[in-house]
């Protein structure tokens, strides 16, 4: 139990669904612990962190300090700390906890889908690396995300992103219920011609996802060398294009 006069003192309040000591993949050329904050406004049917999903939880006192205490153990075996979710910038404490990683001399990384760009703003001083998860062009992000209106904001923090210099990636999780290839090429080449330089496409694992009917595999999903020649014709146009998964 937290003493009361610490939990009054408390200054920072996030809710935290799960923490990874180490990913080695979160944030690219670190070695980054990985906190997972609770609540996300959207509700895509292949996520696989259903842990985080749904309205933000009020956070227990003493809850981002518990947290933060470990990180500072594992200074010197990680270099970062990433911020995923759920929606990260949900919550406006987290601009305080990117402070105080960066006072233990951590890079800080975000994954977001850019729902809140005016809070995204206020993080982009604090922020070393942004990954933007790109769920679709204009009213497909909509319908994959399932909240109407969301790719308005999404693409002012993509613009957000571009204007200031971060380095940042845009990805794209798949599953071929919500894409055929086509959509998926024209998709990446929006991105292409917005300016965006580095684009992961990231396989929606089947086990995992939230919907049920995303867990099952499709009969006419496209092959594996359709999506790798998809791949290759999309490389000229980005510094940098990964398969994932």
């Amino acid at each position: 139990m937290i003493p009361l006069q610490d939990a009054l003192a408390d200054p920072v309040r996030l809710p935290v669904a799960g923490f990874d000591a180490r990913d080695d993949h979160a944030f690219p050329g670190r070695r980054a612990a990985v906190v997972y904050l609770q609540g996300c406004p959207l509700a895509c049917g292949y996520c696989e962190t259903a842990s985080s999903m749904g309205p933000a939880r009020r956070p227990a006192a003493g809850e981002w300090p518990a947290i933060e205490a470990l990180i500072a153990t594992r200074v010197g075996e990680i270099d970062a700390v990433v911020f995923s979710g759920g929606e990260p910038t949900l919550h406006a404490d987290l601009a305080a906890a990117a402070d105080a990683c960066q006072a233990l001399g951590l890079a800080v990384g975000l994954h977001t889908a850019g729902p809140y760009p005016a809070r995204l703003e206020r993080l982009l001083p604090r922020l070393d690396w942004v990954a933007l998860d790109t769920k679709g062009r204009g009213a497909d992000f909509d319908r994959i995300g399932g909240r109407p209106g969301i790719w308005r904001q999404h693409a002012l923090s993509l613009s957000l992103l571009l204007e200031a210099g971060v380095p940042f990636e845009c990805r794209t999780t798949v599953h071929w219920r919500d894409f055929t290839l086509d959509d998926l090429e024209q998709l990446a080449m929006t991105l292409s011609d917005c300016g965006v330089r580095r684009y992961a496409i990231q396989l929606a694992r089947l086990e995992r996802c939230l919907d049920p009917a995303y867990r099952e595999a499709l009969d006419d999903a496209p092959p594996r060398e359709a999506l790798e020649t998809l791949v290759r014709r999309l490389k000229p146009h980005f510094a940098s294009v990964e398969l994932r998964g």
